[in-house]
């Protein structure tokens, strides 16, 4: 019997599908990413043939993500390469920061277009002050991660902080490198950029430590943050008036540790990725719960979004409103963290959610002097205790910003923190336990895991290291198997994919 092959299906497997994108932990990128590692293996020896090939799939990869959207990827890879040697070779000041500027505008001009367009013809709609059609704006996945990308090399190239590269091969490999380019890490040029030219051979501990972040990236995405979104917290954050305030709290639990177990997943397998083809990426995360305020918080959380912000908006900020002291602190906290809020989406629930994080801090600014004496008189300075309640205090805090990340709109945060605080009828929990059993379970698993000391994690990682190839590949094959129980029929894209 001949051997049937069907073209259009073949076909498809190298054209755009907007309803099936190429993502981590498909069957599609499995093979994918396996004939990458073969290519590179056959490549070895050769740096060129390396790179053009590895430039070729990371291509490839964002056209099956993005689809023709990779022209605007190459427009932003070409514009930064051509203006940061502009703005290198400027003979004057003046004409320096006028390319600079320029470079500004475009890079956020773009970002500015695709993103919030029709945000604010929404609100200039509301304001009665015009009726205009929303246009027919698609946004292309990653453009915020690359945008900040490619911004971190023509301000450290204004600032005097590197000079620009010659080859446009490698800086378009900075740009495009698959791992990191929907989702970060947001690498900079400075750390990025050696690496294509240095000889970093593969060794054995950088395998046995790609296989465990890539494990760990899968569970993390696909049998916790996946299941708890599809069998709970989807159900309660859609119809939050429902149910009792019980279950909102626990879908707000549930919330926190979903979009921290999908967006650090998605990093976890971009780290294990970059490992395997010889790259080692920014880590993005530092266990984000166990912060002691929001400040530290923020030195957990998204860390290459929270430093690139740190040193490139914040702190010249704060340097200009020094003359004000701490209200000009406040005030730089107040615009950095109102551009973070922007920078995530186009809602009124991630401005709400910048501007609560802006508050947290400068309340805590403000208040530190004070807190730290009734601590003092208390004798609890830096106890156990202390720490404890720190610890709580803050992700409660935090929790509840995660209502505003979650809600498709202010109204569904105002009608969970109702149920919250005026329904809550505690008695529903055991019906709730007996109810979403697997669910609570995976919920408590992965906090205690989250809380664990990082020796623990370390000596995990160490153990697979030292492992044996065959027990590696046994290990990979029961993560596979696992994810499989857990993993929904149709794949669940990324949070971040929508910033």
């Amino acid at each position: 019997m001949p051997l049937a092959i069907d073209f259009e299906k073949l076909f498809s497997l190298f054209t755009y599908d907007k309803h099936d994108p190429l993502l981590f932990g498909s069957s599609l990128f499995l093979f994918f990413f396996l004939f990458v590692l073969i290519i590179q293996r056959l490549f070895s020896n050769q740096k060129v043939l390396r790179i053009y090939s590895l430039l070729f799939f990371s291509l490839f990869f964002y056209y099956k993500a993005a689809g023709f959207y990779l022209f605007l990827l190459l427009f932003s890879s070409a514009f930064n390469f051509i203006f940061g040697r502009l703005i290198f070779e400027s003979k004057t000041a003046f004409l320096k920061k006028i390319f600079f500027t320029i470079a500004l505008l475009v890079n956020l001009g773009l970002l500015g277009y695709f993103k919030y367009t029709n945000f604010f013809l929404q609100i200039i709609n509301d304001l009665k002050l015009g009726t205009i059609e929303p246009l027919d704006i698609f946004l292309p996945i990653g453009i915020s991660f690359f945008t900040f990308k490619a911004l971190s090399y023509v301000i450290e190239i204004y600032l005097e902080m590197l000079e620009p590269i010659k080859s446009f091969r490698d800086f378009s490999l900075f740009i495009f490198f698959f791992p990191n380019v929907l989702m970060g890490p947001i690498d900079r040029a400075s750390a990025f950029l050696p690496q294509i030219e240095e000889d970093n051979p593969i060794t054995r501990a950088d395998v046995g430590r790609a296989l465990f972040l890539i494990s760990c990236g899968l569970i993390k995405k696909y049998a916790i943050a996946d299941y708890i979104s599809l069998n709970f917290d989807e159900r309660v954050f859609g119809f939050p008036l429902r149910f009792t305030g019980v279950e909102n709290l626990i879908a707000v639990y549930g919330a926190a540790l979903q979009g921290y177990c999908d967006f650090s997943g998605y990093t976890d397998m971009a780290l294990g990725i970059g490992l395997l083809l010889g790259y080692k990426l920014m880590d993005n995360f530092n266990r984000p719960f166990k912060a002691t305020s929001v400040g530290d918080y923020w030195r957990r959380w998204h860390l290459s979004l929270s430093t690139w912000l740190l040193d490139y908006l914040f702190k010249p900020l704060q340097i200009s409103f020094r003359s004000m002291r701490k209200w000009g602190t406040a005030l730089a906290i107040f615009i950095t963290f109102f551009a973070v809020g922007l920078w995530h989406g186009p809602n009124w629930t991630f401005i709400a959610f910048g501007l609560l994080h802006s508050l947290y801090l400068i309340v805590g600014m403000f208040t530190q002097p004070v807190r730290r004496r009734y601590t003092d008189k208390l004798k609890i300075t830096g106890t156990k205790f202390h720490k404890f309640f720190q610890v709580v205090f803050t992700f409660h805090l935090l929790a509840f910003t995660a209502i505003l990340f979650g809600s498709p709109s202010l109204q569904y945060t105002l009608d969970m923190m109702h149920q919250i605080f005026t329904y809550f009828h505690p008695e529903v929990f055991p019906q709730f336990v007996q109810a979403y059993t697997t669910v609570f379970i995976i919920i408590v698993f992965g906090y205690v895991v989250h809380f664990l000391p990082k020796s623990v994690e370390e000596k995990a990682q160490n153990l697979v290291i030292k492992m044996p190839v065959v027990l590696q590949a046994v290990l990979f094959a029961v993560v596979i198997w696992i994810v499989v129980q857990f993993k929904s029929a149709e794949m669940m894209p990324f949070i971040y994919f929508q910033f």
